[in-house]
């Protein structure tokens, strides 16, 4: 049997484990985002309860909003490259193949093309321009180490919902594929 670190390094990280990986980390975000908008600051409101700084709360939902959108293409863009064809894209947000196409093929399109290089910052899926990507060019240049941050971020945020194990990012993509055939 393998140890982890020979599977992680016999497995071949496929187009699809790498969508799955930045489609996770795009789900962390989010919850970072809104775990965060939950929380009432010490010094957010004035004595009648109206806010100290006029509209950040909404500027908290555009960044929610920002998220949820990178979270959506995303997952479009790991289910096209797991196999989906744009007709099960459309299906599942109930628009037609053309508009769900039309709507994620830059986003497939920046994915496939990936970081060019170490130093190059990468608009991973959804991502608008200008916007920090280090941690994006990470998962794409190092998807076991990414996938291991997000299997830590699991774990310290467990509410007792299920048994994740210790690996609940990494330890999927790092299971041996059963060989297909009779």
């Amino acid at each position: 049997m393998m140890s982890t670190g020979e599977a992680a390094t016999a497995a071949p990280w496929t187009e699809a484990a790498r969508a799955r990986v930045a489609l996770a980390y795009e789900a962390c975000e989010l919850s970072e985002l809104a775990r965060a908008a939950v929380a009432v600051g010490p010094d957010e409101l004035r004595g009648d309860g109206t806010s100290t700084a006029p509209g950040s709360a909404l500027a908290d939902a555009v960044h929610l909003l920002a998220a949820a959108h990178r979270l959506l293409a995303a997952a479009a863009v790991y289910e096209r490259a797991a196999g989906a064809d744009w007709q099960v894209v459309g299906a599942a947000l109930n628009v037609s193949a053309g508009a769900a196409r039309q709507r994620f093929v830059a986003a497939e399109a920046r994915f496939r093309e990936g970081p060019r290089s170490r130093g190059d910052a990468c608009d991973a899926p959804g991502t608008a321009v200008g916007e920090p990507e280090g941690w994006r060019s990470y998962l794409l240049r190092e998807p076991l180490e990414a996938a291991r941050d997000l299997d830590d971020w699991v774990l310290r945020h467990q509410d007792g919902d299920g048994d994740f194990g210790d690996a609940p990012v990494s330890g999927p993509l790092l299971r041996p594929t059963p060989p297909s055939g009779p």
